[in-house]
This record gives structure tokens, sequence and C-alpha cells, in this order.
């Protein structure tokens, strides 16, 4: 498709060996960023750095959005400079604004809250079962109100929603549903992609996602007259400057040696003794985590992001691939120990972006797990990041399920870069972790 990813191979969960032997006797240590497919990414990244002109404005932008539209099985991809652009401009051509109400499942991250709340709507939270962490309707049924106008529907973690009940909920409100695809690219409800089935879907390839572009989000529609407002919306974004376009390529091509598994335990010390001093673009900055709107909110993605994303969609399916078999490892190596496991809907195809797990002392399942992986936490608050829980009107005690799923849950990494031998000793050392804190 591209000509920049590897020819594909069969799919491997075993032992991977890194070249040299000093490499092989090393510790092995994970990290959570995974969305690069290989080297030949980093490569791409690299060309665009030395071609300026190639750097913010180009081809690649175009033929990525129609690739991204292949790949979900819509009509329509228009692409921001992030996921939560991608929402605000949807609720804005949708005539989404004061006094309207947006239902949404917590947890979730302070952006999504924030990208309502730009647009003067009032974001409802809605609380979560603890099957899955996706939307609770009985709970959704209690917020309603003559204000409510959109159904916000997060397939969390890669778990699709029960979406028979979702479209039934929605019609029986008039809601227009808006799919949160940001953790979901590839996964499958009753054999059909998600994104599909809402009025509208968002994406997002920011680098902790299933593809990266260090930063970067992708709405989808099939709706002809939607997609031409959005087209219009992305027209008044600003193009990224060339230097934060620059950034973001250097930050890929760290990122993918830093996180190999062989040095990441060494280069986690370094990247942590930098704090503040660390001059790549962070996601989300202090104003959004405060809830107020950035002046270079509305931007577009550049041409060198969307090279790296158009490389890795290329190679997507076994990245997909190698995702659900380390998720299906991780459920058959920790079955039957007492661990609280995701349960996704019955015709529900799961693209797990990380595995979550409930577990009731985090902190020393965390410390257990250190010296081989770094262990996830989303979420750690029903709103991810946000400084404090006011700034988006979230009201404590309104949503239990996701205030205890926020206090308990870890999430392991499913990328490429798990093989078959680290999901062997994670979840031996989290069964270990699990075992001696229940101990009295």
């Amino acid at each position: 498709m591209t000509g920049c990813s590897p020819k594909p191979r069969p799919l491997d969960l075993g032992t991977s060996r890194a070249h040299g032997t000093l490499a092989w006797h090393l510790p092995r240590c994970l990290a959570l960023l995974g969305g690069t497919t290989g080297w030949p990414d980093c490569v791409e990244a690299l060309r665009h750095l030395l071609t300026p002109t190639q750097l913010v404005q180009g081809a690649k932008v175009d033929a990525y959005e129609r690739a991204f539209a292949r790949t979900v099985g819509v009509r329509h991809a228009i692409s921001f400079a992030s996921g939560r652009v991608g929402l605000y401009g949807l609720l804005h051509v949708l005539g989404i604004g004061e006094g309207a109400e947006v239902l949404l499942s917590v947890p979730t991250h302070v952006v999504v809250a924030n990208a309502i709340r730009y647009t003067g709507a009032r974001p409802v939270y809605v609380d979560c079962s603890l099957q899955n962490y996706n939307i609770d309707f009985e709970s959704a049924e209690s917020r309603i109100t003559p204000r409510s106008r959109v159904l916000l529907l997060q397939h969390t973690f890669g778990i699709p929603v029960e979406l028979d009940a979702a479209l039934a909920f929605a019609r029986r409100h008039n809601l227009v549903v808006i799919e949160d695809c940001v953790h979901a690219l590839g996964a499958r409800y009753d054999g059909r992609p998600v994104g599909t089935f809402g009025h509208a879907a968002f994406f997002s390839t920011e680098e902790t996602k299933t593809i990266s572009t260090v930063m970067g989000g992708m709405v989808v529609t099939n709706d002809p007259e939607l997609a031409s407002h959005m087209r219009a919306f992305q027209a008044s974004c600003t193009r990224p400057r060339r230097w934060l376009a620059a950034r973001h390529l250097l930050k890929f091509v760290l990122y993918y040696i830093l996180t190999e598994p062989h040095i990441h335990r060494f280069a986690r010390i370094v990247y942590e003794r930098l704090g503040r001093r660390n001059p790549l673009p962070v996601p989300t900055t202090l104003s959004e985590r405060r809830g107020q709107r950035p002046p270079d909110y509305k931007q577009r993605l550049s041409n060198g992001q969307a090279a790296l994303g158009l490389c890795q969609l290329g190679n997507l399916d076994q990245n997909l691939g190698h995702r659900e078999l380390v998720a299906k490892t991780y459920r058959a190596y920790l079955s039957g120990h007492g661990l609280r496991l995701p349960q996704p809907p019955a015709r529900a195809e799961p693209s797990f972006v990380r595995y979550p797990i409930w577990v009731e002392d985090r902190p020393s399942v965390i410390r257990a797990l250190t010296p081989r992986a770094v262990i996830g936490t989303w979420f750690t608050s029903v709103l991810e990041e946000a400084e404090s829980l006011d700034v988006a009107g979230y009201e404590p005690g309104s949503c239990p399920h996701a205030e205890q799923a926020a206090q308990h849950l870890i999430n392991l990494p499913t990328h490429r870069r798990v093989s078959e031998r680290d999901t062997r000793i994670l979840t031996t050392a989290l069964i270990q972790a699990v075992s001696s804190s229940n101990v009295p």
C-alpha cells in the first residue's frame, strides 16, 4: 500500500531475540508505547525530517485520509491534530452548543469532556459497567433530560459497546450517536467495524494508541453533507508550525529507540529525571488539565505525521492480530486466579489497545511488575489527567462504578514488542503479587 512497511511475516509470539549477544542477556522491560510497527516507520519519519518542504504540507494527508476510510469501511475520513479537535469539530458542525447536553461514560479523559465544554454544551457523566468499563444504560436512562442531544459511545480499551442496546437507546431518546473509537481501531461488533454504527466517529493516533502519529486524530462518517461541513471546519484549522511537526517526528524516532525492551529500563530512568526539562511535546497541556482551551487548539495534521499513519495502516492487520493473540494469552494464563478480567459483549471482537485487569491492591501489584514492564494505570481518575474533577463539572459520587475502576484498574501492554515469554513472565508475577496481597 505505502512502500514503507516491511514485508508481512507470519504472526509469531515466540521469544523475540534482539541482535547481538549483549542485548539478548540484558533484562527486558516493556514500555506501554507501542504504535510503531518497526524501523521502516522511523525511516519515513527521518525522511520527512530531512525534507522540510514536505514536513507540513504535501500529498500524504489526502492519501492517509483515503486509506483510513478504506480501513474503517466508511466513505469519508477527515484528519486533525488530535482526536479531541475532531470531536469538537463534529459537535460544532452538528449545532451542539449552549444549552445542549452530551451523555458520555466515565472513566474517560478530561480532553473529551473539554471538547464538549468548549462548544458551550454540558457533559453529562454516565456510570460504566464493571464487566467491560463501557456505558451502563440503566445509569444513562437516569441522566436523560429534555436537553439531551448526543450519545457519545466510548469503546473503552478497544472493547466495543453493546451496540444493539446503544442504538435502541439513542432511537428511543432521539439522540445523535457519535462513537469514541480512540482506543478501538480495528475492533468489530457483529462482524462490522466500530466507527460505522453512529452518525460519525472519531479516532486517535496519539502515541499510546494502536497506531501512532505521536499526536493526531481522524473523524469518519458515511454522511456526505456532514463530511462536507467537517472539511470546511478542517480548512478553518491552522496548519502546525514546521518546528512542531519536526518535534513530533523526532519524538517518534526517539521513542521507538528508547522503548526497545532491552534498553527501556535504563532509558526510562533518564526520561523521568529529565522531568520538566523534557523538550518533547506532551499529549495533554497544562491548560487542558485545568479545563481551559489552549490558544492553538484547532490544528490540522502535518504531512509528515500523515506519512507515518499511512505506513502503519499498511501493517495494521499484523498489529491487530498480535494484540489479539497477546490478549488471549493473558486471559488463558490469568483465568481461574480470582482476577476480574474484562467481559466483552457477546458479538464484540475487541482490539485491545491495552489489556485491563481489576486488582484489589494496585500499588503493590505495580511495584511487583515494575521490573518487567511499565504497567498502565488508565484510569487513575474518572477524568484522566484533570487537575481536579470540578474543572469539567464532574460531581464526586455520581458514578460509583467508574470511581471504583479508577482505584483498581491496571493495564498490561499488547503491542508488537510483547513476546510470548513476556506474557508468561508478567502473568506469573501478577498472580504471585495478587496472592501475596491477599495473605493476611
